[in-house]
């Protein structure tokens, strides 16, 4: 389960670190008030940014596990550690329902 850990950690810093980048070269061609040429440019510019810094790249994984399934964002955990460190009172504000 590491290496998924590991995998995902590595896409979140690429994304981080080519936002900028991906962001400019898609206002530029998106922009309608440039020319043809500068916006083809811009756009293969995009293409040829990698794979891995696209957001769409991110899976949300547990941090805890890598489980790609059932995983609450606010904490980045799947249900069932989310569970247990709910239950061992180590996640701050939660607490077991009763009623």
């Amino acid at each position: 389960m590491r290496s998924r850990i590991l995998r995902d950690i590595k896409a979140r810093r690429a994304v981080v670190n080519k936002e900028l980048e991906r962001t400019i070269w898609r206002f530029l061609s998106r922009n309608t008030t440039l020319e043809p040429q500068i916006r083809m440019q811009a756009q293969l510019a995009l293409n040829r940014t990698p794979r891995e810094a696209s957001p769409t790249a991110i899976k949300n994984r547990c941090i805890i596990t890598g489980r790609g399934r059932g995983i609450f964002n606010e904490w980045r955990m799947c249900r069932f550690q989310f569970r247990m460190h709910a239950l061992n009172g180590e996640l701050p504000g939660v607490d077991k329902a009763s009623w």
